[in-house]
Protein backbone atom coordinates (compact mmCIF):
# COMPACT_ATOMS: atom_id res chain seq x y z
CA UNK A 1 0.00 0.00 0.00
CA UNK A 2 0.98 3.58 -1.00
CA UNK A 3 1.76 5.76 1.88
CA UNK A 4 -1.00 8.51 0.64
CA UNK A 5 -3.75 5.33 0.59
CA UNK A 6 -2.85 4.86 4.42
CA UNK A 7 -3.48 8.32 5.20
CA UNK A 8 -6.58 8.78 3.67
CA UNK A 9 -8.32 5.81 5.12
CA UNK A 10 -7.68 7.66 8.23
CA UNK A 11 -8.84 10.78 7.36
CA UNK A 12 -12.77 11.28 8.86
CA UNK A 13 -14.42 12.83 6.36
CA UNK A 14 -17.80 13.71 8.72
CA UNK A 15 -21.19 12.47 8.36
CA UNK A 16 -22.34 12.14 5.24
CA UNK A 17 -24.69 14.50 3.71
CA UNK A 18 -28.49 12.25 2.51
CA UNK A 19 -29.85 13.85 -0.26
CA UNK A 20 -33.20 15.07 -0.40
CA UNK A 21 -35.45 12.68 -2.74
CA UNK A 22 -37.49 14.62 -4.65
CA UNK A 23 -41.45 13.07 -4.74
CA UNK A 24 -42.90 11.21 -7.09
CA UNK A 25 -45.91 12.61 -8.41
CA UNK A 26 -48.99 10.02 -8.61
CA UNK A 27 -50.81 9.89 -11.56
CA UNK A 28 -53.85 12.44 -9.97
CA UNK A 29 -51.06 14.90 -9.84
CA UNK A 30 -49.85 14.23 -12.94
CA UNK A 31 -48.84 17.21 -15.10
CA UNK A 32 -50.78 16.25 -18.23
CA UNK A 33 -55.00 15.80 -18.58
CA UNK A 34 -54.92 13.11 -20.55
CA UNK A 35 -52.21 11.36 -18.73
CA UNK A 36 -54.90 10.67 -15.59
CA UNK A 37 -56.83 7.22 -15.52
CA UNK A 38 -60.42 6.45 -16.23
CA UNK A 39 -62.02 4.53 -13.39
CA UNK A 40 -65.87 3.64 -14.36
CA UNK A 41 -66.84 3.67 -10.51
CA UNK A 42 -65.84 6.96 -9.75
CA UNK A 43 -68.03 8.67 -13.32
CA UNK A 44 -70.62 10.88 -11.77
CA UNK A 45 -73.83 10.63 -13.40
CA UNK A 46 -73.68 6.72 -14.62
CA UNK A 47 -73.82 3.27 -12.98
CA UNK A 48 -71.43 0.95 -13.84
CA UNK A 49 -71.39 -2.61 -11.96
CA UNK A 50 -67.78 -4.14 -11.46
CA UNK A 51 -67.63 -6.72 -13.96
CA UNK A 52 -70.13 -5.68 -16.49
CA UNK A 53 -68.70 -2.24 -17.71
CA UNK A 54 -69.09 -3.14 -20.61
CA UNK A 55 -72.69 -4.27 -21.14
CA UNK A 56 -73.71 -0.79 -19.28
CA UNK A 57 -71.55 1.17 -21.39
CA UNK A 58 -73.52 -0.63 -24.88
CA UNK A 59 -76.43 -0.02 -22.77
CA UNK A 60 -75.89 3.50 -22.12
CA UNK A 61 -75.07 4.41 -25.45
CA UNK A 62 -78.42 2.88 -27.07
CA UNK A 63 -81.05 4.20 -24.70
CA UNK A 64 -79.18 7.91 -23.77
CA UNK A 65 -78.92 9.45 -27.04
CA UNK A 66 -82.64 8.17 -28.10
CA UNK A 67 -84.17 9.79 -24.83
CA UNK A 68 -82.12 12.77 -24.94
CA UNK A 69 -83.32 12.64 -28.91
CA UNK A 70 -86.95 11.98 -27.52
CA UNK A 71 -86.82 15.40 -24.96
CA UNK A 72 -85.28 17.02 -27.60
CA UNK A 73 -88.16 16.97 -29.70
CA UNK A 74 -90.79 17.19 -27.22
CA UNK A 75 -89.28 20.57 -26.17
CA UNK A 76 -87.90 22.18 -28.76
CA UNK A 77 -89.41 21.04 -31.89
CA UNK A 78 -93.17 20.56 -30.83
CA UNK A 79 -92.98 23.16 -28.10
CA UNK A 80 -94.38 20.74 -25.06
CA UNK A 81 -97.48 19.80 -27.07
CA UNK A 82 -98.25 16.32 -26.51
CA UNK A 83 -100.58 16.46 -29.99
CA UNK A 84 -98.09 17.76 -31.99
CA UNK A 85 -94.81 15.80 -30.39
CA UNK A 86 -97.04 12.36 -31.34
CA UNK A 87 -97.50 13.15 -34.92
CA UNK A 88 -94.17 14.35 -35.36
CA UNK A 89 -93.17 10.65 -33.24
CA UNK A 90 -95.01 8.95 -35.87
CA UNK A 91 -92.59 9.93 -38.70
CA UNK A 92 -89.59 10.54 -36.86
CA UNK A 93 -87.32 7.02 -37.13
CA UNK A 94 -85.67 5.54 -34.29
CA UNK A 95 -81.98 6.31 -36.03
CA UNK A 96 -83.12 9.86 -36.42
CA UNK A 97 -84.14 10.47 -32.80
CA UNK A 98 -80.65 8.50 -31.69
CA UNK A 99 -79.03 10.86 -34.25
CA UNK A 100 -80.38 13.97 -32.92
CA UNK A 101 -79.76 12.69 -28.90
CA UNK A 102 -76.38 11.77 -30.05
CA UNK A 103 -75.09 15.12 -31.27
CA UNK A 104 -76.37 16.77 -28.21
CA UNK A 105 -74.94 14.64 -26.04
CA UNK A 106 -71.67 14.85 -27.87
CA UNK A 107 -71.71 18.53 -27.25
CA UNK A 108 -72.99 18.19 -23.40
CA UNK A 109 -69.42 15.65 -23.52
CA UNK A 110 -67.19 18.12 -25.34
CA UNK A 111 -68.00 20.76 -23.20
CA UNK A 112 -67.10 18.43 -19.68
CA UNK A 113 -63.86 17.42 -21.14
CA UNK A 114 -62.64 20.99 -21.89
CA UNK A 115 -64.47 22.50 -18.58
CA UNK A 116 -62.29 19.74 -16.80
CA UNK A 117 -59.35 20.43 -18.48
CA UNK A 118 -59.45 24.12 -17.42
CA UNK A 119 -60.34 23.05 -13.94
CA UNK A 120 -56.88 20.82 -14.34
CA UNK A 121 -55.03 23.42 -15.28
CA UNK A 122 -55.40 25.82 -12.88
CA UNK A 123 -55.54 23.50 -9.92
CA UNK A 124 -52.08 22.26 -11.02
CA UNK A 125 -50.91 26.02 -11.72
CA UNK A 126 -51.99 26.33 -8.11
CA UNK A 127 -50.69 23.58 -6.47
CA UNK A 128 -47.36 24.68 -8.28
CA UNK A 129 -47.41 28.45 -6.89
CA UNK A 130 -48.59 26.98 -3.58
CA UNK A 131 -45.15 24.91 -3.21
CA UNK A 132 -42.52 27.41 -4.26
CA UNK A 133 -40.52 29.18 -1.57
CA UNK A 134 -41.70 32.16 0.09
CA UNK A 135 -39.28 33.99 -1.95
CA UNK A 136 -40.75 33.39 -5.30
CA UNK A 137 -44.78 34.15 -3.83
CA UNK A 138 -45.85 37.02 -5.85
CA UNK A 139 -47.43 40.00 -3.59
Amino acid sequence: MDAIEETAKQIDYGKPIAKQKKKKRTVRNSTSYTQQEVDFQKTPFLFFPPGKEMLFLGIYFVTLPYITGLIFLFFFVSDGKASVFGSIGKDASFFLVWTIGYEILAVFILLMIVKGAIMFSIRNSQKRRSGRPKKFHRP
